[in-house]
């Protein structure tokens, strides 16, 4: 962990439709978007966390173009792995928020990627196994972050609780 320099903008990739822009857009919540979108929202409760435009970030000066670039594509490449790791448990990326910082002159990543950031339905179900069980009141949110959590082999199947030592837990499970 180091300190970064945070870059006041949020991005929210986006596969399927759900959240705010279903309400902005009209779309119904579920349609699979054509392709991955990155939308991105000024970092400040006070307003809300405001959607922006690249225009908004170039022309406030909040991140460069190069830096803007770079953040692209690693949002890119992290929808990339996330989705192939949640499909490989059953789980689908609906959409997820990063944060940025610099740190010696390269945007790193920022913050956390959890339930908390990330929606995630069932692939089956589309039972909601993230923050949306709070959000709508729908309850069961340690329940369905640790069925995440089992599903990616973080916790154990049955009886027991968090794995706290993930060397010696992969290294039972042959991993």
């Amino acid at each position: 962990v180091r300190q970064v320099e945070i870059v006041p903008i949020e991005g929210v990739v986006r596969n399927v439709a759900a959240g705010s822009i279903t309400k902005r857009l009209g779309i119904e919540e579920g349609t699979p978007l054509p392709r991955t979108l990155i939308e991105y929202y000024y970092k400040d409760d006070a307003l809300g966390d405001p959607l922006i435009s690249e225009e908004h970030i170039a022309c406030f000066n909040w991140a460069s173009q190069e830096e803007l670039h770079d953040i692209q594509d690693m949002a890119i490449r992290v929808n990339d792995f996330l989705v192939g790791m949640f499909a490989g448990v059953g789980i689908r990326l609906v959409d997820f928020k990063l944060e940025f910082g610099r740190y010696e002159g390269e945007i790193v990543l920022a913050d956390e990627i959890s339930p908390d950031t990330c929606r995630l339905w069932d692939k089956e179900t589309m039972k909601k196994l993230d923050k949306d069980r709070f959000r709508r009141d729908l309850g069961g949110e340690a329940e369905a972050y640790q069925e995440v959590a089992r599903r990616l082999g973080l916790m154990p199947e049955e009886g027991g609780g968090a794995v706290v030592d993930l060397v010696s837990h992969r290294l039972r499970k042959g991993k």
